[in-house]
């Protein structure tokens, strides 16, 4: 198990280029290991776009399922967890 800390990022997580950033560290991440702790502790804000540029974005490489099996989090606060889950429901919507 690889733990990726989203605060090496930033504290406010509120933009799709810091979604793409993250993204692009994070999916050889979760390709390459069994398991990807996405570890949120420290982070303040994350935003509907940052949720969705760098998490929901990879079920356009992955089904949710995979994606459920290879990660797990930890540290989120309810606004952000609230605001991932928005990201995800809309892509999966979008998606069909």
């Amino acid at each position: 198990m690889v733990t990726f800390k989203f605060v090496t990022i930033g504290e406010y997580l509120g933009t799709r280029m810091l979604g793409e950033k993250a993204r692009n560290i994070l999916l050889p991440m979760i390709q390459g290991n069994e398991r990807v702790v996405l570890d949120f502790e420290g982070v303040d804000v994350v935003s509907n776009s940052f949720a969705d540029e760098c998490l929901a974005k990879l079920l356009l490489v992955m089904p949710l399922e995979e994606l459920k099996k290879r990660t797990t989090f930890r540290g989120l606060n309810d606004f952000a967890r609230k605001n991932i889950a928005v990201a995800f429901k809309r892509r999966l919507q979008a998606m069909q």
